[in-house]
């Protein structure tokens, strides 16, 4: 098989590129490891900036997205027992759009299958090599056939624990990484949200957030140790402390527990995010805890970069944007890095935090939620930063 670009990974990182490179005429095939029933019933958190669901919309991906999704203007923080309301439609001018990640996925499989372009699923013993040749490839098993990808480029879109970012040689990454001594307890529950926007709380008990899937669904999370047993938390304990820590104990509204588990919070990085002819996006070059609801929206802003780059290439000629891609995307990713560390040092306690401590936190949010400045600040992070196609 000969391709121009092979993409490992049909996350929304792998898909997105994949329809960015069509529409820019450039070949691609995309492989992915798990089932496409795996991937489109992964639940993950999904809150799009405003330019990301922009984006699709321009591509004509959007329509069940404006049909299903949630558009908000706006977050509460909670603390001392009183809601603050931020709004940023009034700081900023801008929303964003809650829509699960899973459902971002099932609509760009579709729109990928519908186009006849290749997508592979439930492929094995997947390898990358040649990656400092002009001729990487892709080597894969698929229906019990042995397949060989030939390649001009790689996108290793592959995740965290994908096969793209080992196949670097040692020595030439540099790791960034801080993990977290909390994680998130998070349900899924057949039951209306509390709220028409999110509510993240800081509560003496740790951390929550109310937010939703659909006017029915609702997606709450509690922090609790990364480590944690889910038999120690039965659907009445869960929504006791989401009562306690989010309506001070007074009710939310309840319903089945459709799904639970425990999530590890982690900042990872790696620099640079390519070698030779193999180029890294999405979580196989970086993870963020999902406070500051960044995680899909920078795997999209890597991909637009790369694809921007790739299509200056064979358009062009040029090669000067494939160069410059770690440099611009790592621009972008340490200022998610900065805005998600905030939230979370902002809203969870930490175990080793001193009564001073915990006093300078509950000043953090009496300034942040007085502050026009502050509010700005956060709203303008939150909604997404302008792309940066150039370096200044």
């Amino acid at each position: 098989m000969r391709t121009q670009v092979g993409i490992v990974g049909a996350g929304p990182a792998g898909l997105f590129l994949s329809h960015l490179l069509q529409r820019a005429g450039i070949d691609c095939v995309v492989i992915e490891t798990r089932s496409r029933k795996y991937i489109e019933e992964r639940v993950r958190a999904g809150v799009l900036e405003q330019e990301s669901s922009d984006v699709l919309r321009q591509m004509g991906l959007g329509a069940r997205m404006d049909r299903e999704g949630l558009i908000h203007h706006g977050i509460n923080l909670r603390f001392n027992e009183r809601l603050h309301h931020i709004d940023f439609q009034d700081l900023v001018g801008k929303g964003v759009m809650v829509y699960g990640q899973h459902e971002v996925v099932k609509d760009l499989v579709q729109a990928r299958l519908d186009s006849g372009a290749p997508l592979l699923f439930e492929v094995s013993d997947v390898a990358v090599d040649g990656l400092d040749t002009k001729t990487p490839t892709v080597r894969f098993t698929h229906q019990g056939q042995a397949q060989e990808l030939v390649c001009d480029f790689i996108a290793g879109c592959d995740g965290f624990h994908g096969i793209c970012r080992p196949a670097i040689p040692e020595g030439v990454l540099k790791t960034y990484e801080r993990t977290y001594p909390f994680g998130w307890l998070g349900i899924l529950a057949q039951a209306q949200p509390a709220s028409e926007e999110l509510i993240y709380s800081n509560h003496d008990n740790g951390f929550a957030l109310l937010s939703m899937r659909s006017p029915e669904l609702g997606r709450l999370y509690l922090q609790c140790d990364p480590e944690e047993d889910l038999a120690n938390w039965p659907d009445a304990r869960i929504w006791e402390e989401l009562n306690l820590r989010l309506a001070g104990g007074k009710g939310l509204p309840e319903g089945p527990i459709l799904q639970k588990g425990v999530t590890q919070m982690r900042s990872f990085v790696v620099e640079p995010m390519q070698y030779g002819r193999l180029l890294l996006a999405g979580d196989a070059a970086h993870i963020v805890p999902p406070t500051g609801a960044k995680g899909m929206n920078l795997a999209f802003a890597d991909v637009r970069v790369m694809a921007r780059a790739l299509d200056a290439f064979y358009r062009d000629g040029r090669d000067d944007q494939l160069a410059a891609y770690s440099e611009v995307c790592l621009r972008r990713i340490w200022k998610a890095q900065r805005f998600s560390w905030f939230m979370t040092s902002l809203m969870h306690r930490f175990p080793d935090d001193s009564a001073f401590d915990r006093r300078r936190q509950l000043a953090d949010l009496d300034y942040l939620t007085g502050s026009r400045a502050a509010m700005t600040s956060l709203a303008e992070n939150y909604v997404g930063l302008p792309m940066e196609w150039a370096l200044s």
